[in-house]
């Protein structure tokens, strides 16, 4: 999706950026060799080739946004750290539904596991909500999740999503939120801090 490649979300512990192709080889390509990560987001490994071919894809198409999480405190408090340095993860949202142009469903992926636990997740996920609120006009969000990906579906239950269906033949849970007056109210109270800023040129400056 074009409409984020300009768009830099600060929070207070991870930074958003777009998904770039400087992103795919230093590390992104190294995460997805993981058969742990390949079994926890339902992925095939893939060439380099093929990831270069992807992260096109996610930039083009207008039914995907992905961000790129970084870690804030590092990329605050190392002046010149490179982003790929600071990359722990990824925040998606698909815009598949054609019945309900107001349905995300959004998946998350902390591929560090030195990062994990830490609430990176769980941020990353209230920033792109709040993204998808403000910027996409999304009113639902639904989240697949393996059914042994404990840790994964307790973070989304805490962010008030609810089961509402499980896939014996895909092993999988379906978790949906639907943004209600008060659930939107609790959405920008849990994202007050963020602020969005410029990415330009495939760069962004710590502040």
């Amino acid at each position: 999706m074009r409409l984020n490649q300009n768009t830099l979300l600060l929070g207070k512990k991870v930074v958003l950026v777009p998904y770039t192709s400087k992103h795919v080889p230093s590390r992104y390509h190294e995460w997805m060799k993981s058969e742990e990560l390949q079994r926890l987001t339902a992925s095939e490994p893939l060439s380099l080739e093929q990831e270069y071919a992807m992260q096109r894809s996610w930039r083009e198409d207008a039914d995907k946004c992905t961000f790129i999480v970084l870690d804030a405190e590092k990329w605050q408090a190392q002046p010149g750290a490179t982003e790929e340095s600071c990359m722990v993860g990824d925040v998606n949202l698909f815009l598949t539904n054609l019945e309900d142009p107001t349905l995300g469903e959004i998946e998350v992926m902390i591929a560090e596991p030195s990062c994990r636990g830490k609430g990176l997740g769980t941020e990353a996920v209230l920033m792109m909500l709040s993204y998808g609120v403000t910027r996409l006009d999304l009113t639902k969000f639904e989240a697949k999740i393996g059914q042994g990906n404990e840790p994964s579906i307790r973070m989304f239950q805490k962010l008030h999503f609810e089961q509402v269906a499980v896939s014996s033949v895909f092993q999988e849970v379906t978790l949906r939120l639907t943004m209600s007056e008060s659930e939107h109210h609790w959405l920008l109270e849990q994202t007050s801090h963020v602020e969005e800023k410029p990415y330009r040129d495939g760069s962004a400056e710590p502040c």
